[in-house]
Order: C-alpha cells, then structure tokens, then sequence
C-alpha cells in the first residue's frame, strides 16, 4: 500500500508515523509531505526520509493520504484525490459536519462506513476521547443530556504549543521574563485559559461548538442536549473531561462500570484517579471517578482522560485505515 502522510513535520505527522510503525500497518512505500521540502526530515521504520513539498503531482499515486495539519491542504487536494479513489484521512475540521461524509471513531460507529466514501475526516480530539466513554453509557441505558468541562493539553495547539509551554516554564523557573505569549490567548505556564477558540454570539467558543456538534454526530444523537466548557491547561499532550451525564433509563453505577470495562478502547477505574501524565503515550480512553448525582439512577457524574495526540488523532486515523483494510476497501 503507498501512503501519504501531509504535515508529517508537524507533531500530529510525526505521530501518524509513528502510529502506523508500531501497528505494523501495510505500508509498501511512504510519502512524507509537507509545506516545504526537508532533507531528512523525519523517520520511519529507522530510516531518515526526505519532505518533500505538498502538490498535485507528490500526491499522486497513493492509495491513502493522511492530512495532519491545517485545513488549507485537504480543502486544496481532498476533493480531487477522492474524485480518483484516493481514501482521504483527514485530521483538520474541513469536512467533519458535511453531509453524508462519516465521521468514523471504529469503536463506536463502524456501521457508518459505507463502501463509496473516500474522504474520512478525524474527528475532534476532545470529541472523540468524550464519545468514547459516552457510547457505553448510551448503549446501556441511552443518553437524554450531557455537560462537559474539558481540561485540555497544549498539544492541541501543535508543536508550537508544546514550545510556547516548555519556554515560559523554562523562564519562570530560572526567575526571567515569560517570553510574550504567541499561540495562546493569554500565558499558559502556571495558568489555565478558559477559552480555546474564538466566541461567538452565543457565548460558545469554536472548540466548544465543535465537540458538541461532533459529539452529537458521532453518537447518532442529532438532537442530544449537550453543552460544554473548554479550558486549556499547562499540560502537554493529553485532556482530561469532567462529564455530567442524564441517562434515559435507569442505572447504577455498577451497570455503568460494567459497560465501561467491557467497551473496547475504554480502561475503567474502580477506584482512585487517573491523571494526564499517567496517560500520554498510550491509546486507550481512561474513565475514573464514576459516581451518581442523586437517587433517581439517571444522573451521574465521571471523569475521563485521553492522549490527544493518539486516540485524539493520530491513532483514530490509522484506526479507520485498518477498518478499511480489513474490508477490502483499500489494497494493502
């Protein structure tokens, strides 16, 4: 299979590579693309790879192509690519709430995929680390409402978040001026910054926007009452969410942590915590904290954490290019 990955200097790209090693997905020839050419610019299965720049003619000839950063480049290329066969896996928001286009988290809503579809966007990564324990919950006694407050990793905001955070801590902890913040709305070392996104007339972030519409797509509940609080935290690469949830039947907490330990990609803590540093680098979604809000058996309260470089993206990506495979949908 010959596979391109489109900001693969980037730290989703860089991700998706590693992702795609470790699952020793069929990749006879990889193309790593990027704004500009770089000479060995990157790995992959311990070999140096030259960038080469994004155009029609580098992404010619593949059999999928990853998108990793912005929306620029899959808006530019997607439409053309799917036109002639090309599966389009896509981590930017271009194509996430278009009609008829599925947004694929295969733990929960495989059954989506249809045969014809070529472009699968990745869905936010907040979104998707919420669904995954929210999907148990609806499958056993359906969902009627959900509040989330989410505390999200600088990663979300690229590499450059990643700097930004490493320098201001490397500065206030040697006693010098913060560097001027760039990629944040405000300094994020020994801070928390309660709005990711622009707001708009309603009050919504646009982050806060996207996980609840997206949400709302990925559990098939168009009409789900959702509202959400996101706030970025000095944390580098996983999220953690505080979710209070209102179930249509009742349940227990026990029926509900059954559901948990049995949901494929889910860890269930029975007891203790689970925090974002004991979580980054690995894939599976970590709910803790479970517990009721009252005595009708309908409303509760959990806490959950994820990589967002991983489950978030990158490994819900190659995620959707193993699903494919196993369905003859694209030569391996």
């Amino acid at each position: 299979m010959k596979v391109a990955v489109v900001g693969a200097t980037g730290i989703v790209g860089e991700t998706l590579l590693s992702v795609l090693e470790e699952r020793a997905v069929p990749v006879a020839r990889l193309t790593a693309l990027a704004s500009h050419g770089r000479k060995g610019a990157v790995r992959f299965r311990g070999v140096a790879l030259d960038v080469q720049a994004t155009d029609a003619q580098t992404l010619s000839g593949h059999d999928a192509v990853f998108f990793a950063g912005g929306e620029d480049a899959s808006s530019a290329f997607a439409p053309a690519l799917a036109r002639d066969g090309t599966v389009v896996i896509d981590n930017s928001a271009t194509y996430r709430n278009t009609d008829g286009v599925p947004l694929l988290v295969p733990e929960i809503n495989a059954q989506t995929l249809h045969p014809d579809d070529r472009i699968f966007p990745v869905a936010n990564c907040t979104a998707i680390i919420l669904c995954m324990a929210l999907a148990p919950v609806r499958d056993l006694c359906g969902l009627s409402r959900v509040h989330v407050a989410t505390y999200q990793a600088v990663s979300g905001a690229g590499r450059a978040g990643l700097e930004e955070l490493a320098a201001a801590e490397s500065a206030l902890a040697r006693d010098e001026a913060e560097p001027a913040s760039v990629t944040f709305t405000a300094p994020i070392a020994r801070n928390i910054i309660p709005r990711i996104g622009e707001i708009d007339a309603s009050g919504y972030s646009g982050e806060e926007s996207k996980v609840c519409a997206e949400t709302r797509k990925i559990l098939a509940l168009p009409n789900l009452p959702i509202s959400a609080i996101c706030v970025r935290v000095p944390v580098r690469r996983a999220h953690c969410e505080a979710v209070f949830f209102e179930t249509e039947s009742a349940a227990s907490c026990a029926s509900l942590a059954a559901a948990l330990r049995a949901a494929t990609g889910v860890v269930f803590h029975e007891h203790g915590i689970v925090t974002p540093r004991a979580v980054e680098g690995h894939d599976d979604i970590h709910v803790a904290r479970l517990r009721t809000e009252d005595e009708s058996g309908q409303r509760f309260a959990m806490w959950i954490a994820g990589d967002q470089l991983r489950k978030g993206a990158a490994t819900n990506g190659v995620q959707i290019l193993e699903l494919l495979l196993a369905r003859g949908l694209v030569r391996a």
